[in-house]
């Protein structure tokens, strides 16, 4: 009995008629993907907003006389607060330390750089996804809801953000990944 090979195919796209797609078909954005693009985009912003509004005081959320630049610390006024809660006593410790200042702040700018550009997804999803995790963990037990809060909503967009390769669409994330350094180090897409 013979058997007839067909052509490979490739994942099949939700809304697509064939299994077969052609590298046209790997070029264009569905629809999802612009929403995926948005969200990574708005939550750039959040944290390059905050890196921002914490390092100039612009009076948002910091106020001028607490901005880093005139010798605030950005990590005290959060982790101060946090020293009642089940794990404060570890959390408020960190507070005010350069060290911790220095990297929570890079982590901002870095987080909300890439996610905005839409390269190194994957790197920005780990830091960004520990980071909300420790401000979730620094809060515990939480005031409004006893599991969940906006933190941990936030690791998992952040999550799906990078798995979806959002930073292809509305973003940088495709010549990004065709650089050699990413193609050797695919962590970096």
């Amino acid at each position: 009995m013979a058997t007839t090979k067909g052509p490979p195919t490739a994942h099949i796209h939700p809304g697509r008629t064939s299994g077969r797609t052609s590298a046209a078909d790997d070029r264009a954005s569905r629809p999802v993907d612009y929403v995926w693009a948005v969200a990574r985009i708005g939550l750039g912003f959040i944290f390059l907003w905050a890196f921002l509004d914490k390092t100039f005081g612009w009076g948002l959320a910091t106020a001028a006389d607490k901005a880093w630049i005139s010798g605030g610390s950005p990590t005290t006024g959060f982790l101060k607060g946090t020293g009642e809660n089940a794990l404060g006593g570890f959390f408020s410790g960190l507070a005010g330390q350069g060290w911790v200042d220095w990297l929570f702040m890079l982590g901002l700018l870095g987080i909300g750089t890439a996610l905005i550009l839409g390269a190194g997804l994957r790197i920005a999803a780990i830091a960004g996804g520990l980071l909300m995790v420790f401000m979730w963990a620094a809060e515990l037990p939480l005031a409004t809801n006893p599991i969940i809060d906006e933190h941990l909503i936030y690791a998992v967009v952040l999550a799906g953000l990078a798995l979806s390769n959002a930073g292809d669409t509305l973003g940088i994330g495709r010549m990004w990944g065709r650089t050699p350094v990413v193609r050797a180090n695919p962590i970096l897409k």
